[in-house]
């Protein structure tokens, strides 16, 4: 009995601490007198039931509307027990994305490439090892890089062609699945030079891999968790984040790629070419400024460069294929739309003599409309992160944002704002009309981010959707069937907005 009392004594000492350790998080913003949202749930702290229950993109709706509501310009909120800072007034937003982004050039995201190489990626990277190679990878996406790479994935179109024209007879398609595996076959040629064909084989080792990293594992968000708390102590005993089955794939992958192309000389107008030719200069992380200054030549290990085709990869085939998704099916609900769009770029085609050149594609209003407004609706990511390198002041507040907290651009609560976007769940492309946009704030559209961190593939995500949409849209025409939703709504468990359930369209050939 006395064994079963000290048990007993000691759970109740643990729960105790417990709950002493919670209470002192959960008064953090208090404490501090930043504005903040009332009623929190044990654990969860603002966040009850995300990736788990809900989506985040619905949980940062009501933490932006509630901190709106209560007129604050941002607010401190706990996603779990971790203290977050919430922008809601655009012009806080333009301050730490643009005029401070001395402050805030970092995401503040996990990236440890000694314990886990494909950790290591532009996106992820910080500081001086960020500047390093945003400054080597940005001619790789010019306009002109894209007219190279624009006739590859002009034949990867060709086969999407033929794969829907095989299968429309049978009245209706699942086209998220099918968008995906074009958008695979896309990456797959011009990051790797490999051809996929996982528009023939649905099976593929590249899908399969990609689609795992966005699936959000209950150990993953633990070790993100435990990662964001404890960050010396992560780095000191290795923790990682990459599935490791994923890591074997990917990392083997390049390396033979790169081998292989390196002994024949083989040279291709795409992502890996580049890379392979700055490759073993040096580490990116033992670059100095004063090299980069100078002009010196600044290479990259062969982990380094796999990590940035991984995550080429991984930012190419899943977002892109996505935003086609979601716009063919708001153009099979609003058949007014998709006629309109199709007449639109049947027109640039035949005033271009008949060809599809980079050039027209990119200059089809209409379509940039309709996709704009696609994105507004779901953008990729529906939050952004920044993390100050010191501790900052919110200019013309004596609130302090703390070193390395980090801070939430809010992209889908913004989207959906209907003081910016009146009725923000309808579909009106006309919204991205020149003189409509004119009297909107800035700052408050934002699918590829802001700032110096503004995502450097943009261009080559914009050509890949368009260039699959005007390949589906000139040779079929999309309806809704009795399986399409009257709303969409989001897979919680994957962090990117991905529909829970297929796309079923009826198609019909033109």
């Amino acid at each position: 009995m006395e064994l079963v009392g000290i048990i007993l004594a000691a759970l109740v000492v643990f729960a105790t601490c417990v709950l002493l350790f919670l209470r002192h998080r959960y008064n953090y913003w208090t404490r501090r007198g930043f504005p903040t949202i009332p009623n929190q749930r044990l654990l969860f702290g603002h966040v009850k039931g995300i990736n788990t229950e809900r989506h985040a993109s619905y949980v940062t709706v009501e933490n932006y509307q509630a901190l709106k509501r209560r007129g604050e310009a941002f607010g401190g909120i706990n996603v779990f027990v971790i203290p977050a800072v919430v922008l809601v007034d655009p012009e806080v937003i333009k301050t730490i994305l643009v005029k401070d982004f001395s402050v805030f050039h970092d995401r503040g995201l996990f990236a440890d490439p000694e314990a886990d190489p494909l950790s290591g990626t532009l996106f992820a990277l910080e500081g001086k090892a960020w500047r390093t190679l945003r400054q080597k990878l940005t001619p790789t996406f010019t306009s002109g890089k894209m007219k190279q790479m624009f006739g590859t994935i002009l034949e990867v179109a060709e086969r999407l062609r033929l794969h829907v024209d095989e299968h429309a007879h049978e009245g209706r398609m699942e086209m998220k699945d099918i968008l995906a595996r074009f958008t695979t076959d896309v990456i797959g040629t011009c990051a790797f030079g490999i051809e996929c064909n996982t528009l023939k084989d649905p099976n593929s080792d590249f899908l399969k891999y990609g689609n795992m990293v966005f699936e959000q594992k209950v150990s993953t968000m633990i070790k993100v968790i435990f990662i964001l708390l404890a960050r010396g102590l992560s780095k000191r005993i290795g923790v990682k984040i990459t599935d490791a089955g994923v890591e074997k794939f990917f990392m083997n992958l390049v390396r033979e790629t790169v081998e292989y192309r390196e002994k024949n000389n083989v040279q291709r107008n795409d992502f890996l070419n580049l890379l392979i030719q700055i490759k073993n200069k040096g580490s990116l992380s033992e670059q100095n400024e004063e090299q980069v200054g100078k002009g010196e030549e600044i290479g990259m290990t062969q982990n380094e460069l796999a990590a940035q085709v991984f995550i080429f990869f991984l930012a190419g085939f899943e977002t892109s294929s996505t935003t086609m998704n979601f716009c063919l099916y708001e153009l099979a609900k609003h058949p007014d739309i998709q006629d309109r769009l199709r007449e639109e770029i049947n027109k640039a085609i035949a005033a271009n003599g008949g060809q599809l050149t980079y050039d027209v594609i990119m200059g089809i209003e209409y379509l940039d409309n309709v996709i704009n407004e696609t994105m507004r609706k779901y953008p990729p990511l529906e939050t952004i992160t920044r993390t100050p390198e010191r501790d900052y002041t919110i200019p013309g507040t004596t609130h302090v944002i703390p070193k390395g907290t980090m801070v939430q651009i809010p992209i889908y609560a913004l989207h959906h704002d209907p003081d910016y976007f009146p009725e923000p769940d309808r579909f009106d492309p006309d919204r991205f009309k020149a003189d409509v946009v004119s009297q909107r704030p800035p700052y408050v559209y934002m699918p590829f981010g802001e700032g110096p961190r503004i995502c450097i593939g943009l261009r080559f995500g914009m050509m890949q959707v368009k260039l699959g949409l005007i390949t589906l849209l000139r040779q079929f025409r999309f309806a809704p069937t009795e399986d399409t939703p009257d709303r969409i709504t989001f897979e919680p468990k994957v962090f990117i907005l991905t529909p829970n359930k297929g796309n079923y369209l009826r198609v019909e050939k033109i």
